[in-house]
């Protein structure tokens, strides 16, 4: 994955200006609406589609991540297990499949406090980046290559040593 670039240092109070500012400096298609963010970002295995909404009243910025992936219904108890064993991994945020289009998705909420800093802001995109690319490949390979939840975490959570 190329570095982030977030070379605003900029503090302020409505952090989607700043999630914009890291956008626009990274080339990323994105659109802004009345306080929310789509961004399109090209990733190592697929395209993940952020969305960014600000919450004034709990000084909460919501983010979500989803997958050019889709599950079908017939695979969605297997996907729930994964996504179970994933999740008691994770720190920070959390994945989801959304009922309604059986779309996996990466979710995390932060609450903000006073002012937003380009930083904070940096730091839960390359957060939910990174996490897809680690993860995505284990939603494939219970989708598309019919293997078991628990083979394809174990596959996900190896640490390769040096380069090939």
């Amino acid at each position: 994955m190329a570095t982030l670039l977030t070379d605003c240092d900029l503090v302020t109070s409505d952090p989607i200006d700043l999630i914009e500012q890291i956008v626009a400096s990274n080339d990323w298609p994105f659109d802004r609406s009345a306080g929310e963010l789509s961004v399109a970002v090209t990733g190592s295995w697929c395209d993940y589609h952020f969305g960014f909404t600000f919450r004034d009243a709990e000084r909460a910025l919501q983010m979500t991540c989803a997958f050019d992936l889709r599950v079908p219904p017939n695979r969605r108890g297997e996907i729930y297990t994964l996504l179970g064993m994933i999740n008691e991994q994770l720190w920070l945020g959390h994945f989801d499949l959304w009922s309604e289009d059986g779309v996996i998705l990466f979710r995390h909420a932060s609450l903000i406090g006073r002012q937003a800093d380009s930083a904070v802001c940096g730091e839960l995109i390359e957060l939910a980046i990174s996490t897809c690319e680690r993860f995505f490949p284990a939603f494939q390979f219970v989708l598309w290559g019919g293997k078991s939840p628990e083979l394809a975490l174990a596959a996900t959570l190896l640490e390769p040593q040096g380069e090939a």
